[in-house]
């Protein structure tokens, strides 16, 4: 079978890390595996992780792992917001769950709310503070990370254009064309770019993708983002190991179109 350039990340949550089903998701066209700090205990990501290694190696593939930090978040009932007056530190969360990372060697550290280079920065010395040398992957959903784009770029080792909070920091139909921005200029800065969030949102309770959503994967790929990631899919989703399956033939058909272009590789 044809693998696609492009990579698919998928979200660890419930539904994926049952040994059966990620048994399958490694065995289809998952690349890199997301597991969301937001959420969950280090005493269950301990087992995801030797779970997810154990099946990459029986596959003969590696799967680099993505920790998401939750950063200054702040649930609310039917959403999160951000605190305003903890952007300046690395949360006490985010430093524990750095430690646990690098003890487990995973390979990124995914950063939120990042609104300058210094936040990164920031992330990266305490990342040096535990002898880590992990990547970091700037995850752009504020407003104000748009605006100071150019600098979280020379920063960050990878982006995450995540939609799904910038649609409440942005009108939201402005967000085609700030993701073909960042897409372009990360691109140009010969870095991976990962587009986020909603793009096979239905299948969380259906077997098959909306027209819409085909759209939304292909046009992130034609636009040249190096990933696409899965999230509310592949971890509360019904049909974990069908929405990476359909998402590897969307990819794989509009990178049919792409013949020559040059995708960054998350490995």
């Amino acid at each position: 079978m044809n693998h696609s350039k492009a990579q698919i990340v998928a979200t660890l949550g419930p539904a994926s890390t049952k040994p059966e089903i990620l048994k399958l998701l490694v065995e289809h066209q998952v690349d890199v595996a997301r597991l969301n700090f937001a959420w969950g205990t280090f005493e269950e990501r301990i087992v995801e992780i030797k779970l997810l290694r154990d099946l990459s190696k029986k596959a003969g593939k590696k799967i680099p792992i993505i920790v998401d930090l939750p950063g200054p978040r702040i649930q609310k009932k039917g959403g999160h917001t951000y605190d305003l007056e903890k952007m300046d530190n690395v949360t006490e969360q985010d430093e524990k769950s750095i430690e646990f990372g690098i003890k487990e060697g995973v390979e990124y550290f995914a950063v939120s709310f990042v609104g300058n280079a210094d936040d990164v920065e920031r992330y990266r010395e305490v990342i040096k503070k535990y002898s880590g040398n992990q990547k970091i992957i700037a995850k752009i959903e504020r407003k104000m990370a748009v605006k100071n784009f150019a600098n979280i770029l020379s920063s960050a080792d990878a982006i995450m254009i995540a939609r799904g909070d910038l649609g409440s920091e942005i009108p939201i139909e402005q967000i085609p064309f700030v993701q073909d921005k960042i897409i372009k200029e990360t691109k140009e800065a010969g870095k991976p770019v990962i587009v986020a969030t909603q793009m096979m949102l239905s299948m969380i309770e259906n077997p098959i993708p909306t027209r819409a959503e085909v759209t939304d994967v292909a046009n992130a790929i034609l636009e040249g983002a190096d990933a696409v990631m899965l999230s509310e899919e592949t971890t509360i989703g019904k049909y974990p190991v069908e929405a990476v399956t359909v998402m590897e033939k969307i990819v794989l058909e509009a990178e049919k179109h792409l013949a020559g272009k040059v995708h960054f590789n998350l490995l």
